[in-house]
């Protein structure tokens, strides 16, 4: 993979500032996640955006160290953890292609028997969550230790509110759930594989923290302690995955907008990896109607332009 590159690690910081501004000039941010409700209430003007380099160095602008919903974000580190444990065996239950339907579609589960599009619409991270409860008999705590220990954040922690608001909003996942159960593709109870996802979902981060923790993925699989959590191959896997379908029915517009591999969630944070030299996060509550922030991509899409790292 060539990446192209014309910014120094010292005029990150510059660029960051530039493009606040010119987000703080754009209007129409788009509306916060009205379908749960601790997250409609968010102010959809809200902005940060941090780079964190693969030494631990990290810039930001805005409000880069406020801490928001990482909803689906964390679906990149629950694939991340449970790939690592079982490698291919995994994907025989969730696939690798784009959706082309809504996250949380029930449509192609009954055509492909159970079996989830990819790992990051709502049914194909409900398998890989359940494959890592399975494997670790806490999926949320073993995620929410990871990412305490890959950003140096200890107070990282469960949003109790959002996921109780999620869990009496939750029709539709237990819906997914209990259709794949049918088909034998969850093993967990499904009350419990739900408790689990929706605690995922709520962690609270900064996008100094999820950009940091994300930096594994720009080091081909190694940990910020130096050992190696996936190999080569199956850190590409995962970037690979993150291009295609990391941004749900959006991902080819995100693709030939930004360029990088990148994963969005409802409550207005987007990661992006730049292999081999930074990782980035960008948050800004207000979603266009596929459930991608706004300002978010507009955002990752004038870094991509301004600095010229791209995996294209």
């Amino acid at each position: 993979m060539v990446i192209m590159t014309t910014t120094s690690s010292l005029a990150f910081l510059p660029v960051l500032e530039r493009i606040a501004e010119e987000i703080e000039r754009t209007p129409g941010r788009g509306r916060p996640a009205d379908y749960i409700p601790a997250l409609a209430a968010r102010d959809p003007r809200s902005f940060g955006m941090a780079v964190a380099e693969l030494d631990g160095t990290v810039y930001g602008v805005g409000d880069w160290r406020q801490p928001f919903s990482a909803q689906s974000i964390t679906k990149v580190f629950t694939l991340a953890l449970d790939l690592a444990r079982e490698g291919d065996e995994l994907w025989e239950h969730v696939g690798r292609e784009p959706s082309g339907n809504p996250f949380n579609s029930l449509v192609q589960l009954e055509y492909e028997n159970g079996i989830p599009r990819n790992p990051f619409i709502n049914a194909g991270a409900l398998v890989v969550t359940d494959r890592l409860q399975t494997r670790t008999g806490d999926a949320a705590g073993e995620l929410l230790a990871f990412l305490r220990a890959e950003s140096g954040n200890p107070a990282l922690d469960f949003d109790k509110e959002i996921a109780a608001s999620e869990t009496a909003n939750g029709d539709r996942n237990a819906a997914l759930a209990h259709f794949m159960a049918s088909y034998r593709n969850i093993d967990n109870d499904v009350p419990v594989l739900l408790d689990q996802y929706f605690r995922q979902c709520s962690i609270a981060a900064s996008c100094g923290d999820l950009a940091l923790a994300t930096t594994f993925l720009a080091r081909h699989g190694i940990r910020s302690d130096g050992t190696r959590l996936l190999t080569r191959s199956q850190a590409k896997q995962v970037n690979a995955v993150m291009l295609t379908c990391g941004t749900y029915d959006a991902a080819g517009d995100f693709a030939y907008r930004v360029g990088l591999p990148g994963k969005s969630g409802v409550g207005g944070g987007i990661i992006a990896v730049v292999p081999g030299r930074c990782t980035l996060c960008v948050w800004s509550p207000g979603l266009d109607e596929r459930g991608n922030s706004v300002a978010g991509v507009a955002a990752l899409d004038r870094f991509t332009t301004l600095t010229g790292l791209s995996v294209f």
